[in-house]
C-alpha cells in the first residue's frame, strides 16, 4: 500500500514548498505536534496544491488528512523525493524556493515517529484555502479557450497549437497574463504568444480552427488552418512567450514598470505548444487565461532569449546520444550588451542527467545561474533570482548538459535503447532539446538592489 500511494505522489502531486522554517527548531525534550509545529509547514508549502480544488490527488489541511500519511509524507521528504525542487541550492538561491530544509524534514519524520500527537488543534486557524497567494488579486478579464480539448486515451502525449480570440473595446495596457490549466493533472506546459491584429486587416478573429495537431501538420500550414494570418494573406505582428507555464511554476508579477505591454483591439493568444501528458482515459481541458491591467505605459519591457535547440547559439557536439551511451554536451554564447535577468529557464525532456549554467565575466569573475544535479523532466520551473541579476556586456554564457540514454536509466522511453536526437526543434519527450531560456531586461544602475522575491 505504501508503495502505491508513494507511486502516486511521484505521479501527482504538485507540491510546492517555500523556503520558510515555521517552527523548524524544537529540542529533543520537548514532544512534536502537530497544531504547533506540523501544521504551520503543511500549510505555508503543501496546502495550496493539497486541497479539494488542488492539483494533487489528496487534501492536506486537517489533522485527519494529514495524520494517516505522516509515514508517507516523512518517506518522501526524508528521500527528498518531495518536495520537487531540482535546482541545487547549495549553488544558487532563487526568489520563492521550493525545498524543505533539513530540519524540517526531521521535524516531520519524529513527529510520525512519536505517535502524530495532535496538540492544541481547537485553538488551530483553518488556512484559507487558495491556489496562489496572488490569487487575491482580481484579474480585469478572464479569456477561456474556445472550446473544451478532447485528450484521447491512448496513454501517448498529445501536442497541440491552439488560437484562443479575444476582443477589447479599445487599446490597452497589459501588465500581466496569466494561464490557467484546467486539467492540472493533465496540462504538461503551455508556451503563449499573442498575434495583435489591426481592425482593417482582419474581418473575423474566429475564421478558421481553433486548434491543430502539432505532430500531424506542416508547420508552413499551421497558421493558414488556424486562420491567424490577415485577410490579404501577410503574417500579423506576435509579441512573444506572453504567458507560460510548467508543472510547478509559479505565476508572479515583475515589479513595477518592468514588463507589461500595450495591445489593441483585436487579438488572439497563440499557444504554439500546448502539451498534455499521456491519459489512460478521455479527458476533456478548459484552461483559461487571467489578464491584469496596467495603469502606466511599460518602461522596460521583459524581452527574452534562448540559446541550445532552435535558439541564438547552437548544441556542440550535435544533439544526438547515441544507445547505450553517457554523452555530455555544451552551448556557449557571448553577450553582446549590459543585461539584468528576471528568469531562468533550463529545458532538456527525458534522458537529461544533468543541468548546469553559469556566466564568465569578461574580468574572469564567474556568475552562477544554476545547477541541477538531478534532472526531472516532470517538474521544469521559471527560476527568478531574488534580485535582478546583471551580467555585462561581452560575457560569455556556459551550459553544460548530460544526456543518459542506457537502459539503466529508469526515464528512458525505449527499452531496449534506441538513438535519441534533437530532431528538427520536435517537442516530443522520446526526442531530445537542450536550451536555456533567460528573460531579461536592459541593465539599468540599480538593477542588483531590485528584490524579485
Amino acid at each position: 500500500m505504501l508503495h502505491k500511494l508513494i507511486q502516486i505522489l511521484l505521479l501527482g502531486i504538485f507540491l510546492a514548498v517555500s523556503c520558510s522554517e515555521p517552527n523548524s527548531t524544537v529540542s529533543s525534550a520537548e514532544q512534536v505536534l502537530f497544531a504547533e509545529h506540523i501544521a504551520p509547514i503543511i500549510h505555508q508549502n503543501c496546502t495550496k496544491c493539497h486541497n479539494p480544488n488542488g492539483a494533487a490527488p489528496f487534501s492536506l489541511v486537517s489533522y485527519d488528512d494529514i495524520a494517516p500519511k505522516a509515514k508517507l509524507i516523512a518517506y518522501v521528504t526524508e528521500k527528498r523525493l518531495m518536495p520537487p525542487w531540482p535546482a541545487d541550492p547549495s549553488y544558487t538561491h532563487f526568489a520563492n524556493e521550493t525545498y524543505l530544509t533539513d530540519e524540517q524534514i526531521m521535524l516531520i519524520k519524529r513527529w510520525s515517529e512519536e505517535g502524530c500527537l495532535a496538540g492544541d488543534t481547537a485553538a488551530l486557524v483553518q488556512p484559507e484555502i487558495v491556489e496562489k497567494t496572488w490569487s487575491k488579486t482580481k484579474p480585469d478579464l478572464i479569456v477561456k479557450i474556445p472550446e473544451p480539448i478532447k485528450v484521447p486515451g491512448n496513454n501517448s502525449d498529445l501536442f497541440l497549437v491552439v488560437k484562443v480570440p479575444f476582443e477589447l473595446p479599445k487599446d490597452t495596457i497589459i501588465r500581466a497574463i496569466e494561464f490557467v490549466p484546467g486539467n492540472k493533472r493533465l496540462v504538461h506546459h503551455v508556451n503563449t504568444h499573442i498575434v495583435q491584429f489591426e481592425p482593417n486587416k482582419k474581418r473575423s478573429l474566429h475564421e478558421g480552427k481553433y486548434l491543430v495537431n502539432q505532430d500531424q501538420t506542416k508547420s508552413t500550414q499551421i497558421h493558414k488552418e488556424l486562420g491567424l494570418l490577415n485577410d490579404d494573406g501577410s503574417y500579423a505582428p506576435m509579441t512573444p512567450s506572453v504567458s507560460n507555464y510548467l508543472p510547478g511554476a509559479q505565476f508572479s508579477f515583475y515589479p513595477d514598470e518592468i514588463g507589461g505591454f500595450r495591445i489593441g483591439k483585436k487579438n488572439a493568444f497563440y499557444l504554439n505548444d500546448m502539451h498534455f501528458g499521456p491519459s489512460a482515459i478521455e479527458q476533456k481541458d478548459s484552461s483559461y487565461y487571467k489578464i491584469y491591467y496596467g495603469t502606466k505605459e511599460p518602461k522596460r519591457p521583459v524581452k527574452e532569449f534562448q540559446i541550445g535547440t532552435l535558439g541564438l547559439a547552437p548544441v556542440e557536439p550535435a544533439l544526438v546520444v547515441p544507445a547505450n551511451e553517457m554523452k555530455t554536451f555544451h552551448i556557449k554564447f557571448n553577450v553582446p550588451s549590459d543585461i539584468s535577468i528576471v528568469n531562468i529557464v533550463p529545458h532538456m525532456h527525458l534522458i537529461g542527467k544533468r543541468f548546469w549554467a553559469y556566466a564568465i565575466k569578461p574580468s574572469g569573475d564567474t556568475i552562477r545561474l544554476i545547477r541541477i544535479n538531478d534532472w526531472d523532466f516532470r517538474w521544469q520551473y521559471f527560476y527568478m533570482p531574488k534580485t535582478m541579476l546583471k551580467i555585462p556586456r561581452g560575457s560569455t554564457i556556459y551550459v553544460e548538459g548530460d544526456f543518459d540514454n542506457r537502459a539503466s536509466n529508469p526515464n528512458n522511453p525505449f527499452s531496449p535503447p534506441r538513438v535519441i536526437a534533437e530532431r528538427e526543434g520536435s517537442m516530443k519527450t522520446t526526442d531530445e532539446m537542450f536550451q536555456l531560456i533567460l528573460s531579461y531586461v536592459s541593465y539599468q544602475k540599480g538593477d542588483e538592489f531590485i528584490s524579485l522575491e
